[in-house]
């Protein structure tokens, strides 16, 4: 028995695949130069052969000339290699020019042109635009798609991982700079949380950060390391670490007012002026009271902090917790606990005070961190965090001005704070 099969009279045919929206762009220039582009290296590599045989292609010493007209001949050349080179003009094969040069002891080894170093696959300049398109905020599979008009999809993750692991080297040489030449007057200090991938778990750390100010203003990242948490232990290290290498006693600190980096401050640098974090303070009130009083809380401490003179934030401050003394004790309690830290700023010159007030140097970091990462919501490990925090600073897609006030930077603090009296 037979089966007759039909073909649907209504069938349509298969649709043309559509092309992406740049497929149809067309630029002349472009591809003019990437035509150039391999003919250019190919002339640079055998340009140099040359100079190291001294002689060129299928050069060969005159007859009856004298042997010591013509320079004697230092090696010979075996072939070809197929080479493939990805720059930003794209990817081009190259034909490697092959040659084994005379030791002077009858054996040869093997010529490697410095041109096209040995085992390179990509120029330099192409490695600088795929890390900076990493950093830029894209992960490594987006890469891939944000420079395929450049590299026609040759560069994927692997690569992008391959080119990232370079940084490395610069970050180790970084993080044992000596900071001896550096006049670092002042330093602020703050963590931040990250999560990232340990032991194929994600799990927040703590980034450690510190910024140093120099005698003319100018910030300077000096420290970021993952310590696991901020404890006292690890706030310590890192402080240590910059003795090591050469930091001075700071004149100022700024803080956030975590415990642990006060004990760690107190055991090295006893006396040093320090300024609480007014910003934070304010969280942490507004934590102790219903919401219903945030907004009037938010308007008495800020009359107090930014008031124009020292006097005026004394007289603040002491109407401040008179008020909520008897409207919400615990609200008093936190600002009391602060003490003077919390009003050291009124020891400098008005011109510092707000630069001084607060940890927002680094705050700014952190926020400018937490949107590169926005695409990874968990990075791969520790290391990858602290190295991709000051890799956007060392490659210039974050940069930090002089401090407000920074003129005024070598005049000497007040003897005593505000009158806190209350």
């Amino acid at each position: 028995m037979s089966t007759a099969t039909t073909t649907p009279t209504n069938a349509q045919p298969a649709a043309p695949e559509e092309g992406h929206v740049f497929d149809s762009w067309f630029d002349p220039v472009e591809s003019q130069i990437r035509d150039y582009a391999r003919e250019f290296i190919q002339a640079l590599i055998e340009e140099e052969l040359e100079a190291v045989l001294m002689r060129p292609r299928y050069g060969r010493l005159a007859k009856g000339a004298a042997t010591d007209a013509v320079p004697t001949a230092i090696g010979h050349r075996h072939g070809h290699r197929r080479r493939s080179l990805l720059g930003t003009f794209g990817r081009i094969e190259l034909e490697m020019p092959r040659a084994r040069l005379n030791n002077g002891d009858g054996a040869t080894t093997e010529w490697h042109s410095q041109v096209v170093r040995a085992y390179q696959r990509r120029t330099l300049t192409a490695d600088q635009l795929i890390a900076s398109a990493y950093l830029a905020g894209t992960n490594t599979r987006r890469v891939r798609k944000a420079l395929a008009a450049v590299f026609r999809g040759a560069v994927g993750k692997d690569v992008v991982s391959r080119v990232w692991r370079k940084v490395k080297s610069d970050w180790d040489a970084w993080n044992e700079r000596p900071l001896a030449d550096q006049p670092i007057v002042r330093l602020i200090l703050d963590g931040t949380a990250v999560r990232v991938r340990l032991d194929r778990q994600a799990t927040s750390i703590s980034l450690l950060v510190v910024i140093g100010v120099r005698a003319d203003g100018q910030k300077l990242l000096l420290a970021v390391k993952n310590m696991g948490g901020e404890t006292t232990d690890a706030w310590r290290a890192i402080l240590d670490d910059l003795v090591a290498r050469g930091l001075c006693r700071p004149q100022f600190l700024i803080v956030d007012g975590a415990p642990g980096l006060d004990r760690a401050i107190a055991t090295l640098w006893e006396g040093v002026p320090v300024q609480r974090c007014t910003v934070h303070k304010h969280r942490n009130l507004l934590a102790h009271a219903p919401e219903r009083l945030r907004d009037e809380i938010t308007a008495d401490y800020n009359r107090m902090i930014y008031a124009a003179t020292p006097q005026e934030v004394a007289a603040g401050r002491k109407a401040f917790l008179r008020k909520w003394r008897l409207k919400c004790r615990p609200v008093a309690a936190s600002l009391e606990e602060a003490g003077d830290r919390l009003f050291t700023f009124t020891r400098l010159p008005p011109s510092q005070w707000k630069s001084a007030r607060t940890t927002n140097a680094i705050e700014r970091l952190h926020e400018e961190f937490k949107r590169r990462i926005k695409t990874q919501t968990v990075l791969p490990s520790a290391e990858t965090a602290a190295m991709l925090f000051w890799a956007l600073l060392a490659s210039g897609q974050i940069t930090m001005r002089k401090v407000d006030g920074w003129p005024t930077l070598a005049q000497p603090l007040a003897n005593q704070p505000i009158d806190l009296a209350a």
